[in-house]
């Protein structure tokens, strides 16, 4: 499953190959037994390389689940302080939310191998789906994912923009992250409710987007963990627009069966005591 899912994930033999450190024919040969023991094909030539066919795109998703399930079950059944702990996270969080916490958390269990995933929130709670990470930090999770939020962190969503450079909101040009981004959703919804269509610009990352507006290239809605500093040094203002600030909690979201070390995480990401104004809030379903 993990060679046919390689060769999945790069839409390449080669690629495959060269990622699991074994040959072409050995990953050509692997593929075709899965497709053998199936009866079905899974890959098919598209142009010079290949591509999933329906088949291999619904079997990839339960390679997927099923190895991320492997692998939690080997955290699951280890001691909680001496396990993984794999933590999902958005840009913004992962900069301005999550850093103290986790300082303080390997501190206290530095036996807990700690890894992180800082990607878009849709690719965050996918993987979550998949069982290849454990808990995300992130918005609020799809309602029919099946996904449980364990605890919330109050924070806002306004808008930004350089002094001297926040012309009337209505007019001036929006700075846009990535597609995947709960922010850019929030954004472009804002927008209609307000009935406008002014510029954008899309600049993919949190990181861009700020160092864009701090340089007066746009405005933009941006969580208010991020620009705190900004706002109180004067780099950043903030301009009146309707409808803002806006009440956007930071959810910390599990499956419906979290690991020890997860469960570990959310005892100390919840303890006031440990991780002072940071702390979130545990969350009652």
């Amino acid at each position: 499953m993990e060679t046919f899912l390689a060769v999945a994930r790069h839409n390449s033999i080669r690629r495959a190959a060269a990622q699991l450190h074994i040959t072409e024919a050995a990953t050509s040969a692997a593929v075709a037994h899965i497709e053998k023991q199936l009866g079905a094909k899974l890959i098919a030539k598209s142009g010079r390389g290949i591509a999933l066919t329906e088949a291999g795109r619904v079997y990839a998703e339960y390679c997927r689940s099923i190895l991320g399930l492997m692998q939690e079950a080997q955290a699951a059944v280890r001691r909680a302080e001496t396990g993984r702990l794999r933590i999902g996270v958005v840009a913004t969080a992962g900069e301005y939310v999550l850093l103290r916490p986790l300082v303080s958390f390997r501190d206290r269990y530095p036996e807990i191998e700690v890894g992180l995933s800082i990607q878009p929130r849709d690719i965050l709670f996918l993987e979550l789906l998949h069982h290849e990470t454990d808990l995300v930090i992130a918005g609020r999770p799809p309602r029919e994912a099946g996904l449980v939020v364990r605890a919330r962190r109050p924070s806002r969503l306004v808008v930004v923009g350089a002094p001297g450079h926040c012309p009337d909101p209505l007019t001036a040009t929006w700075l846009l992250r990535g597609h995947g981004s709960g922010t850019r959703e929030t954004t472009l919804a804002l927008l209609d409710r307000l009935q406008i269509r002014p510029p954008t610009l899309t600049l993919g990352s949190h990181g861009a987007v700020l160092a864009a507006a701090r340089e007066g290239l746009g405005i933009t809605l941006i969580h208010s963990d991020a620009v705190e500093t900004d706002i109180a040094t004067g780099i950043l203002d903030l301009p009146p627009v309707d409808g803002t600030p806006l009440d956007r909690p930071w959810h910390a979201v599990t499956t419906r069966t979290p690991t020890p070390a997860a469960k570990l995480f959310l005892a100390h990401l919840t303890d006031p005591d440990r991780v002072g104004a940071a702390a979130f809030r545990t969350h009652q379903q």
